[in-house]
């Protein structure tokens, strides 16, 4: 069985870090690329991140360039968002995504695999 696990949310203060994994099992995601995405109640999954397979091609969208960091260690079959300067916008539910391409994508529908998603909360 394909599982995406999410780990790492939480609150924290404006101001402050979190570091999100994404630990990947039942088949290997090392050829796949990955992506971070996050939806807030009544709003669309919105495009946070993406990596592809082997770590050096990475996106962001506006809102988060300087502060967050995609990762991924392909011998754990795991990604990372390293989140800094966390403001209370970036509150919401983070997913992360693999495709089975290299290359990554923002649409979200594009994605096969998905996680159940972890709350990251950052109060004013």
């Amino acid at each position: 069985q394909v599982q995406l696990v999410e780990s790492g949310g939480g609150l924290v203060q404006a101001g402050g870090s979190l570091r999100l994994s994404c630990a990947a099992s039942g088949r290997t995601f090392s050829s796949d690329a990955m992506a971070w995405f996050r939806q807030v109640p009544g709003k669309e999954r919105e495009f946070v991140a993406s990596i592809d397979w082997g770590g050096g091609i990475k996106y962001y969208t506006d809102s988060v360039k300087g502060r967050f960091t995609i990762s991924r260690d392909n011998t754990k079959n795991t990604m990372y968002l390293q989140m800094n300067s966390l403001k209370p916008e970036d509150t919401a539910v983070y997913y992360c995504a693999a495709i089975p391409l290299s290359l990554g994508t923002g649409v979200s529908n594009a994605y096969r695999y998905w996680g159940q998603g972890t709350q990251v909360t950052v109060s004013s």
